[in-house]
């Protein structure tokens, strides 16, 4: 049976949302844009097609924004170069990347231990924590093993992708996600990182690639230390599977009814038939099948998840719609 993300992923590819026009330049430019916004970046999508289109430096924003955002926009296309490669995943190859990601905004370190610069991808040699007495990452002097046995599971686990379902492939990245944040290879861009890794499986795959909005942040940084601290990856699976299915029917909503209202109306006949009301193809749908999640509904009528809870809650106070079971598990009945 396939899970709902398997469902939103199907109607997303159905609509041909993803065949459309430059729709893989301006979808690679959101990730980036968002993955910089986790860090501090100002910079809008719009801003980032001008100056990654045009070369087009943006008033009134620092360089090292700027440069942020092209340095990624750097590592994220030698990325699809690998994905479409197939390319083993390697302590090299992950180097070469953050040394791209940092190549503009990296430090150097000086240390008892030797000099090393994240600018040019270096492991560190020295121990972080996460913020003002937060816990510590990984000792740095276990950091070289942990990376080369991470690259060689990572490798593994991809060889049995074929056998993988949708879900399963989109689990697999979120989890190469959280472990490599969790080693923690380099005194800088660690997140960068592992957004860039998760996306990259999820090119290699043919997946629609996974953005973290800057609004999710406060919930993604929960996510990664409550899995952390109780050892259980689930937390993160359900939190970025959530995620995805947000923004997938978001997404959904918004090109439907972009659709909807760029359709000219024709009509052969002086009287046109009325369009049937939202609460009516509720009703309908929910006569199919039951079991049938705001989510989903939202993104089969084409509105927000929000609109289609109003609509629930109102058939239910009208004594037409009768909620059965869990919000999760449960079902639908239509009384009247």
């Amino acid at each position: 049976m396939k899970t709902e993300l398997e469902k939103l992923v199907r109607r997303y590819r159905e609509l041909g949302i993803d065949q459309q026009l430059d729709y893989d330049k301006f979808y690679l430019y959101s990730i980036i844009t968002h993955s910089t916004a986790i860090e501090g970046s100002t910079i809008t999508e719009l801003e980032n097609q001008i100056m990654f289109d045009n070369g087009i430096a943006i008033k009134g924003k620092s360089l090292v924004e700027q440069n942020m955002n092209l340095d990624l926009k750097a590592a994220y296309e030698r990325v699809l170069d690998y994905a479409r490669a197939h390319a083993d995943i390697t302590i090299d190859r992950l180097k070469e990347l953050s040394a791209l990601t940092m190549k503009n905004t990296g430090s150097e370190y000086h240390t008892a231990l030797g000099d090393f610069s994240s600018a040019n991808g270096d492991i560190r040699l020295l121990n972080v924590t996460a913020g003002i007495g937060g816990r510590s990452y990984m000792a740095y002097n276990k950091v070289p093993q942990k990376l080369k046995e991470f690259c060689e599971a990572l490798n593994t686990s991809r060889q049995m992708a074929g056998a993988m379902s949708v879900q399963q492939l989109y689990e697999m990245s979120f989890d190469a996600h959280y472990n490599l944040v969790t080693i923690h290879p380099w005194a800088d861009g660690n997140g960068r990182m592992a957004r860039l890794l998760m996306n990259w499986l999820q090119f290699e795959y043919g997946l629609i690639p996974s953005r973290i909005f800057s609004d999710d942040k406060e919930e993604y940084i929960k996510a990664l230390v409550a899995t952390r601290e109780v050892g259980d990856l689930t937390i993160f699976r359900k939190f970025m599977t959530e995620t995805m299915i947000a923004h997938l029917s978001h997404d959904i909503a918004a090109y439907t009814e972009s659709v909807r209202e760029a359709e000219p109306i024709f009509s052969s006949s002086p009287i046109s038939s009325k369009p049937k009301k939202t609460r009516d193809m509720v009703i309908e749908l929910l006569s199919k099948n039951p079991k049938l999640s705001a989510t989903t509904l939202a993104a089969e009528i084409g509105i927000s998840v929000k609109g289609i809870q109003r609509h629930l809650a109102n058939l239910k106070a009208e004594g037409i719609l009768r909620r059965i079971g869990p919000d999760k598990g449960g079902e639908w009945q239509i009384i009247n």
